[in-house]
């Protein structure tokens, strides 16, 4: 079943805001065989809405909008519709009072704009908004095709795309197909590398199979996917080519799942009942914060230090004077001691990181150039302490840094 997306909003259009939507909508129908067919990003603008939508009335039984849906001015979707699918705007008494509700729950003045919210097209169906004010529509046409008007608002989007609209979706068209995948992460290798090693592999893949290169920094996500209507036979076949891949990879193989870095090292710290802290100096707390982004993270994340001076390295971490003279602040020796100190400092815990480097535009030296960055590692195993140069900007510099402390730290954790 191919499905059109139609993304609303000035604020997406020019850039200010992400469009996330689409792709959580892509993910989540894909395992039934579903694909989206095309996305359209169009403003605020009555005109580019409705050539937007039925333009993709042509091509798609189903139309997926987003956003446009609010209670001010520039929201104009209802109307559009209203227009395309015939009718009037009219009072809806349980819109109203669902608006009534959430604004109550959130302590939430009703004004005139949001009591408005409760005007909806007499030619669509309306889905109640559990998350927020906007009723979400469905409209269907005499020849089958459904268009479902959902806001932009992502956590709502997406809270209701995925308990309401899809198994209506699902209930409403059916679906004979099945589409089954395996995730594996690489780490050590580069995409083309990867894709080099993988030509043999991917020219033997049954029909409706196919492999997917899925890059960050550090890291290459390999995902097989197959698809049949038999899903049985297509589990069965999944873990046939699966095993090739592992073994084609042996010791670059992160991990056998499609986790974030994060969830795979705290995954690792509770298997081992081990807890860790960080002491961060270019990263500037990113590594604990993206630990810490993942529930149940104070299972095993105790704490960490932002040492970003040398005085908070000596003071806080206890660094040696003498190793910072002698080796400057972005060496060896200095992190091997932020990881110690920072150890024995918070509760002692079982592991650490410890960063520090140059993440530019300034800083750099002839001998330590933008994108020096050293590292160590704790673990009950022992001490790991590597030196990198990455590429990029300050940003990008950053990112690749987190990534790799992260990877080394499960690379350690799988040793225990």
């Amino acid at each position: 079943m191919k499905v059109s997306i139609v993304v609303i909003g000035d604020e997406i259009l020019i850039g200010q805001v992400k469009d996330i939507n689409s792709n959580y909508i892509a993910n989540v129908i894909r395992p039934e065989g579903w694909s989206v067919d095309s996305v359209a990003i169009v403003g605020d603008e009555p005109t580019a809405i409705t050539s937007a939508i039925k333009n993709a009335l042509k091509h798609s039984d189903i139309v997926l909008t987003t956003g446009g849906l609010g209670p001010t001015k520039d929201d104009i979707t209802k109307m559009v519709l209203t227009k395309i699918f015939g009718g009037r705007l009219q009072l809806d008494p349980s819109v109203a009072e669902n608006v009534s509700k959430i604004c109550h729950e959130r302590h939430i003045k009703l004004n005139d704009l949001t009591a408005r919210q409760a005007l909806v097209p007499t030619s669509c169906r309306v889905i109640q908004n559990k998350f927020g004010t906007a009723p979400l529509m469905w409209f269907e046409r005499p020849d089958g095709k459904v268009l479902v008007a959902m806001p932009g608002v992502p956590f709502e989007m997406q809270s209701m795309f995925n308990t309401e609209v899809f198994p209506r979706l699902l209930k409403h068209f059916g679906t004979n197909e099945y589409i089954g995948h395996r995730t594996v992460l690489i780490s050590g290798l580069i995409e083309s590398e990867i894709a080099h090693r993988m030509g043999s592999f991917e020219n033997q893949l049954p029909e409706k199979f196919h492999l997917a290169y899925l890059p960050t920094p550090g890291l290459v996500r390999l995902r097989l996917d197959g698809e049949g209507t038999d899903r049985e036979k297509v589990e069965k076949e999944l873990d046939i080519q699966f095993a090739k891949i592992i073994a084609e990879f042996g010791k670059h193989v992160l991990w056998e799942n499609d986790c974030t870095l994060p969830e795979i090292a705290l995954e690792l710290l509770k298997k081992h009942g081990l807890t860790i802290s960080t002491a961060e100096s270019c990263t500037g707390g990113a590594i604990a914060a993206s630990l810490t982004s993942i529930p149940g993270s104070s299972e095993s994340m105790m704490g960490g230090v932002v040492a970003y001076s040398n005085d908070v390295k000596r003071n806080v971490l206890g660094v040696k004077e003498s190793s910072i003279d002698e080796y400057g602040a972005v060496s060896l020796p200095v992190v091997e001691q932020m990881a110690e100190g920072v150890s024995k400092r918070l509760i002692k815990t079982d592991c650490a990181i410890s960063t520090s480097g140059i993440a530019g535009p300034t800083g750099a030296t002839a001998s330590k150039p933008v994108g020096t960055v050293c590292m160590a590692v704790i673990t009950p195993g022992g001490i790991a302490v590597d030196h990198y140069r990455f590429s990029g900007n300050r940003t990008q510099i950053i990112e690749r840094t987190v990534n790799m402390a992260l990877i080394k730290l499960i690379t350690e954790l799988k040793k225990l």
